[in-house]
C-alpha cells in the first residue's frame, strides 16, 4: 500500500512477522522483508502496488521476523542484500542466538552483496541517513529521510510502545540513549517495525512523550 509518494508500507501479517517498507527511486530499496511464511502474500502485494523491480534488500536489525524472507525475496527479484556494517559484525551471533532462543528453524545464512555506514543513496533523488540504534538489539538501525522527514524506527519504538530488551545482546540504557537521539528527530511519518504507522509531528511528539514516561 503506498503511503506517501513512492514509500509504501506492507502490515505484518501474523506472530513472529514484522511491517515491510518499500522506497521507490532510481534505486528501489525494500527494508523488512519480514518472515519467510508469508513470502508469497508479500509478492502478491508488491505486485498488486505494480512493484516489479526491487534493486537492494536491507533490514532494520536482525531477528528472524524482520530477515526470515531475505533469500526468497533476493530470488525472486534478483536483488542486491545489504548491510550496515554493524549488522555485519554481529551477523553470526545474533542469528545464532535468535534461532536458540525462539525454539524455531529461521533462515541462517544469505549471502551479503554490500555493506553500508552512514548513508544509502537512491539514485540522484533520494538519500536516507543511517542511524545506529543500538538497545533492542546491538546492531539495531534506523533509516530516516531528513527531506521527506520520515523514520523507519524497526523495533526501536512504536506507537505507545518500545523496543523489548529481553531478548540476547539487549541493553535498556543503550535503548534509552537511541530513543533519546532519534526523539530529536524532525519527523512527520513515523514508520516502526510493528503495528500501526503515525502520520504528523505533533502526533509523533505525542508519542514520544508518552513512552519516556516508562523509560
Amino acid at each position: 500500500m503506498m503511503i506517501r509518494d513512492g514509500i509504501y508500507w506492507y502490515r505484518e501479517k501474523g506472530p513472529f512477522d514484522a511491517n515491510t517498507y518499500l522506497i521507490k527511486g532510481d534505486i528501489t530499496i525494500l527494508i523488512d522483508p519480514g518472515l519467510r511464511a508469508y513470502l508469497k502474500q508479500r509478492i502478491r502485494e508488491l505486485e498488486n502496488d505494480e512493484i516489479n523491480r526491487i534493486d537492494v534488500i536491507a533490514v532494520t536489525h536482525l531477528h528472524p521476523d524482520h530477515y526470515d524472507a531475505i533469500v526468497g525475496m533476493k530470488e525472486a527479484y534478483d536483488a542486491k542484500v545489504a548491510l550496515h556494517i554493524s549488522q555485519s559484525r554481529y551477523r553470526d551471533m545474533m542469528m545464532e542466538e535468535a534461532s536458540r532462543f525462539f525454539c524455531m528453524s529461521f533462515m541462517h545464512d544469505f549471502h551479503v552483496d554490500m555493506e553500508f555506514r552512514d548513508t544509502l543513496r537512491l539514485g540522484s533523488n533520494r538519500e536516507l541517513r543511517i542511524l545506529h540504534t543500538p538497545g533492542h538489539s546491538p546492531e539495531s538501525i534506523c533509516i530516516y529521510s531528513p527531506v521527506e522527514r520520515f523514520l523507519i524506527s524497526g523495533d526501536l519504538v512504536f506507537e505507545r510502545g518500545i523496543g523489548r530488551t529481553d531478548l540476547p545482546f539487549g541493553n535498556e540504557a543503550e535503548l534509552r540513549d537511541s530513543i533519546h537521539r532519534i526523539s530529536m528527530l524532525n519527523t512527520e511519518l513515523l514508520l516502526p517495525g510493528h503495528g500501526n504507522i503515525i502520520s504528523g509531528n505533533a502526533a509523533i511528539r505525542r508519542n514520544y512523550e508518552f513512552i519516556k514516561r516508562f523509560l
